[in-house]
């Protein structure tokens, strides 16, 4: 079968399209022929060396994907040959609490390959059917971003009709915030750096968009626009580089869930605020396959479908990658495998 892998050296340039033997389900086990995989930003930096540098090599990058059940190991009952499924991010969070043993199972990290290939055997504990109305590119987008979105706002945010959520930027996870936010009748804040994507989540549900370049105080303008009192939940993907403001942004007694390391990994954050205002300020890390079961059935339920900026060919993953790294997009990125 064909794959990509990152061989000897980190990099974009160095991902390297070469042939493995076609894998063989064993027990419990079942062959996945992919359909289509898609990016996230953890995905670009364990490309590049910036997620963690000691992975072993070779790897097999992107953690997401979906497709077809063309095997099964002996005394699977989970799922059967035919079925559509997509893969869990972390393979052995089932349910429960997060543990670091946890983290170890996820897909094209630091012990498992990833999907960017054409075939992957799991366990069968680790694959979710998809909603029926969806792609295979539409569904490969779901197991990091929309699973994250899920957790921060629905299962440990707790988000209630009426609240007000703030979302930075137009990436997968923010607008998967946005989606499942207006979904359960919250209102959405928006940010960007271009005019052109606030219209476009305007056009999604947002109620105002806010563009951090021309409006560098953004916290402040949030706070006007809910009558000096701020938001209910922050989407908090910049990390270091925003999240004072975002504690300026959300109310006392808000929840800011912290998602994304975009603009840094350590700052001086005021502690005060935290304290002051009662914040809970929490990390969200995916979430467990319970949590992509009841986040499908939210989905199908509303015939809610993912936003794709745009879909690559298998052969042109390092081009998707580059266009990633670009921050361009709008919504997922995918490769048609």
């Amino acid at each position: 079968m064909k794959v990509f892998e990152i061989q000897k050296e980190f990099g974009i340039d160095n991902l390297t399209l070469t042939e493995r033997p076609d894998p063989k389900p064993g027990p419990g086990q079942i062959l996945l022929k992919l359909r289509a995989v898609s990016l996230n930003y953890r995905d670009l930096m364990v490309v590049t060396g910036r997620y963690v540098p000691r992975i072993p090599l070779p790897r097999i990058p992107v953690s997401d994907g979906a497709g077809e059940v063309v095997a099964c190991g002996e005394g699977v009952s989970r799922v059967k040959v035919g079925d559509r499924v997509a893969g869990a991010f972390m393979q052995s969070w089932i349910k429960g609490e997060y543990t670091s043993q946890r983290f170890q199972s996820a897909l094209g990290g630091t012990a498992i390959d990833g999907l960017l290939a054409e075939y992957a055997v799991l366990d069968e504990n680790g694959v979710v059917p998809i909603p029926s109305h969806l792609s295979y590119e539409e569904a490969a987008t779901l197991p990091c971003a929309a699973v994250t979105a899920w957790n921060a706002l629905i299962t440990a945010g707790g988000l209630k009709a009426g609240d007000t959520v703030l979302v930075q930027g137009t990436g997968g996870v923010s607008i998967f915030a946005l989606q499942f936010a207006k979904a359960s009748g919250a209102r959405v804040i928006a940010t960007s750096s271009s005019d052109e994507k606030l219209q476009r989540v305007l056009k999604l549900g947002a109620s105002d968009g806010i563009n951090y370049r021309t409006t560098p105080d953004w916290d402040k303008r949030v706070r006007e626009l809910t009558g000096g009192v701020g938001v209910d939940h922050v989407v908090e993907v910049g990390g270091a580089g925003t999240l004072n403001k975002s504690l300026e942004a959300v109310r006392a007694g808000g929840t800011v869930s912290m998602i994304g390391v975009l603009t840094g990994r350590s700052a001086e954050i005021n502690t005060g605020a935290i304290l002051a205002k009662a914040v809970r300020l929490q990390g969200i890390y995916v979430g467990s396959r319970e949590m992509f079961e009841a986040m499908n059935r939210a989905i199908e339920l509303h015939k809610l479908r993912p936003v794709i900026d745009r879909v690559f060919l298998f052969e042109e993953a390092r081009e998707a990658l580059r266009y990633m790294e670009s921050g361009a997009h709008f919504g997922k990125i995918v490769i048609r495998v």
